[in-house]
This record gives C-alpha cells, sequence and structure tokens, in this order.
C-alpha cells in the first residue's frame, strides 16, 4: 500500500524532480553502506529499501522518456 503510494508521487513529478530524487536516493544508499561498513547502522534492511525505491525512480523516468517519444 505504501509502495503504491510512492509511484503514483513519482508519476507526477517532473524529469528533473525525478532526477534530483534519484541522487538524493543514491547518495543516502552510499551513506547507508559506509555506515553499515563501519557497524553503525541499527536497520539494515534500510539498504534493499533504498534500493528498490532506485529502481522505481529510474522505472519510472525511463516510462517517461518512453512516452515523450
Amino acid at each position: 500500500m505504501k509502495t503504491n503510494k510512492y509511484v503514483e508521487d513519482l508519476n507526477t513529478k517532473s524529469a528533473t524532480d525525478l532526477a534530483q530524487e534519484l541522487v538524493a536516493a543514491k547518495k543516502e544508499l552510499f551513506n547507508l553502506r559506509f555506515q553499515n561498513a563501519t557497524n553503525q547502522l541499527d536497520n539494515t534492511a534500510r539498504i534493499k529499501d533504498v534500493r528498490k525505491n532506485i529502481a522505481r525512480i529510474q522505472t519510472v523516468i525511463t516510462q517517461k522518456e518512453k512516452a515523450a517519444k
């Protein structure tokens, strides 16, 4: 249910907003991996969630590019 709302939110955003969101998600993933490597990360499942969100963002970007053609 929560992911459906997130995908709907992504679909309403423009291409530049999606690109910014993608950069932010990749930075978050980097920080989470760094915390995990230094044993500072408590919730390791967050890495999986962020990776899936990155894939969702990339999927929406691809769909918008194909729809524009």
